[in-house]
C-alpha cells in the first residue's frame, strides 16, 4: 500500500480511529488540509470541526473534533484532540440546543458571563452542525 499512511485520531478519552487511508482533511486554523502520501513533516492546531478520512477506493469516513493538532510524519498522521466522535454518533438535537444557549448567553446583556468561554460553546456547537451537514449532502449524492 505504497499509496497509503497510517491515520490515528486519539482523544482524551480514548483512541477513536486507527487505520491505514489514502487521505485526510481536516479544519486547520488557517484553513482545510488535505493530507496525502508522501506530505511534508507538519504540526499545526486544528479548529473544532470535521476530520474526513478517505480509504483504498474512496470509501469515506467522517469524525468530528473539538479540536486539537495534527502531526503528520513520514508514515503517520496523528490528530490528538481534547475531544472526537464519529461524525454518525452526533446528535443534531443536542448540537443545536448548544447553539441557542450559546447565542442567548452572547445577547445577555445583563448576565455576568464569560464572554470567551460563551464564544468557544458557540464555536464549537456550529462546528458539530457543519459536521453533521456535510454528513448528510454527502448522504444525500450517494
Amino acid at each position: 500500500m505504497a499509496n497509503s499512511f497510517k491515520c490515528e485520531i486519539v482523544s482524551a478519552e480514548a483512541s477513536v480511529y486507527s487505520g491505514e487511508v489514502e487521505q485526510v482533511i481536516a479544519a486547520g486554523v488557517m484553513g482545510d488540509l488535505g493530507i496525502l502520501p508522501g506530505h511534508a513533516p507538519l504540526l499545526t492546531e486544528l479548529h473544532p470541526g470535521p476530520i474526513r478520512v478517505i480509504h483504498d477506493g474512496g470509501q469515506e469516513e467522517n469524525y468530528y473534533v473539538s479540536g486539537g493538532f495534527l502531526e503528520v510524519q513520514p508514515d503517520v498522521v496523528t490528530i490528538l484532540a481534547d475531544s472526537a466522535a464519529r461524525a454518525k454518533d452526533l446528535d443534531e438535537a443536542s448540537a443545536e440546543e448548544a447553539r441557542q444557549h450559546a447565542l442567548r448567553a452572547l445577547n445577555d446583556k445583563s448576565a455576568e458571563l464569560d464572554y470567551t468561554r460563551a464564544a468557544a460553546e458557540l464555536a464549537e456547537a456550529v462546528a458539530q452542525l457543519r459536521t453533521i451537514q456535510q454528513l448528510r449532502k454527502k448522504a444525500g449524492k450517494g
